[in-house]
């Protein structure tokens, strides 16, 4: 990390429900989750406010549910439910290590988690809790990309942090062509026009509408979040 003190007041850190599975094929290796909870905890003592939307694609994807047969709607509120399950998991990994944390979902379910409510998960983030926005937007159709987007506005962050298993944003798939460059800057349009595949174009829309940056980087990477808030180059920062 620079020397320089860290850049942003407050940020929206997405995870996918695919980064908490680690080699498994499927659900939580908590070996990994208690690797971010350290990586967000180490993030949150350089006084950073941390809101953080997570998918749940390491167990249920709405859209896969509707191309195996599912109804669309029943699978999209299925995908809602596991992105319930993944924040529950990151409070407690986070709790473990002392930090203070809030699960506020778009779905009710007080038994386990608070209602999303703007102002008041403005408030978490002001008394310094990490706050975790599960159920998407708590719509069908709506990916947890668009949700992150929305929630980064509504809240006021300064960037749109999303964590990834890839460097960066490529000019083509790294795997399939090994000299493939990395952008360390690209703007909005280019990603809509070259369809780079950050996020989908919802949520890439609503970000270059709304004059907010994105800055897609590798979460495994020791300290990379840390890196990520201080504005130092890790990955590819995406502006207007």
């Amino acid at each position: 990390m620079s020397d320089s003190p860290v850049q942003y007041r407050r940020v929206l850190l997405k995870l996918s429900g695919e980064a908490l599975m680690g080699d498994l094929d499927y659900g939580i290796e908590p070996m990994v989750i208690q690797r971010i909870a350290a990586e967000i905890a180490a993030a949150r003592d350089h006084a950073v406010e941390i809101a953080i939307v997570i998918g749940g694609g390491n167990i249920f994807r709405g859209a896969g549910l509707a191309r195996a047969g599912m109804d669309r709607v029943t699978g999209d509120y299925m995908g809602m439910l596991a992105t319930v399950m993944n924040a529950l998991a990151i409070q407690d990994a986070l709790e473990s290590k002392g930090v203070f944390a809030r699960v506020m979902s778009a779905l009710q379910i007080h038994e386990v988690c608070e209602d999303y409510i703007r102002r008041r998960a403005v408030r978490h983030l002001e008394k310094g809790r990490v706050v975790i926005l599960a159920a998407g937007t708590g719509n069908p159709f709506f990916t947890t990309d668009t949700a992150a987007s929305l929630r980064a506005i509504e809240i006021g962050a300064d960037i749109l942090l999303k964590a990834t298993k890839v460097d960066g944003v490529y000019d083509a798939d790294p795997v399939v062509k090994p000299d493939a460059r990395r952008y360390s800057t690209v703007s909005f349009d280019k990603v809509l026009a070259d369809k780079l595949m950050v996020m989908d174009a919802t949520a890439i829309v609503m970000c270059r509408d709304n004059d907010l940056p994105l800055r897609v980087f590798d979460l495994t990477r020791t300290n990379s979040l840390v890196k990520a808030m201080a504005g130092d180059d890790v990955g590819t920062l995406v502006t207007t």
